[in-house]
């Protein structure tokens, strides 16, 4: 369902630009080589189509939104009835879930909301979304696994008695 949506998405906002008039320069100022930027560069009036841009990716982002909150209230409602144990273990996991969520749309709130970012917030922005945001999850659930926290730990006291020992 999500690969659907996302292209019914992208190809909806590339029928948006397919058809633009371009009489500017055709470089943009921005890591982020995205659709309002690119619409800005048009020659013609852009208002109507970047309303309709910013519908379509509102609505996303808020049906989105709201069908993980949704999700999480579910999780929360039949792990209640659950042992404490397994309480505090999908509290935990959600809160992992909910910091990635948040590091991954929080740039991509803040360049689509901020007019004219410069290049090197735009470039860390970019770096933060494709690079340490997809590293994150898998992280976070090797750091949570037994096995991985013995071998961490084996692994730390054996460096610790080395560099004691030199």
């Amino acid at each position: 369902g999500t690969w659907i949506i996302g292209l019914i998405h992208s190809v909806s906002q590339l029928a948006f630009v397919v058809h633009l008039p371009f009489c500017s320069s055709n470089e943009i100022d921005s890591f982020y080589c995205d659709l309002p930027r690119f619409i800005n560069m048009a020659c013609i009036n852009t208002y109507r189509m970047e309303f309709l841009v910013t519908i379509d990716s509102g609505l996303i982002s808020v049906t989105t939104f709201f069908l993980m909150i949704v999700s999480y209230i579910f999780i929360l409602f039949t792990i209640w009835k659950q042992s404490l144990g397994s309480l505090s273990k999908a509290l935990s996991t959600l809160s992992a879930h909910i910091s990635v969520v948040i590091l991954f749309f929080g740039p991509c709130i803040f360049v689509y909301m901020w007019p004219l970012p410069t290049v090197p917030v735009d470039t860390f922005l970019a770096i933060l979304d494709s690079m340490i945001t997809p590293i994150l999850n898998p992280a976070i659930y090797t750091l949570r696994n037994k096995d991985m926290k013995v071998a961490m730990r084996r692994l730390s006291k054996q460096l610790l008695s080395r560099k004691d020992t030199c």
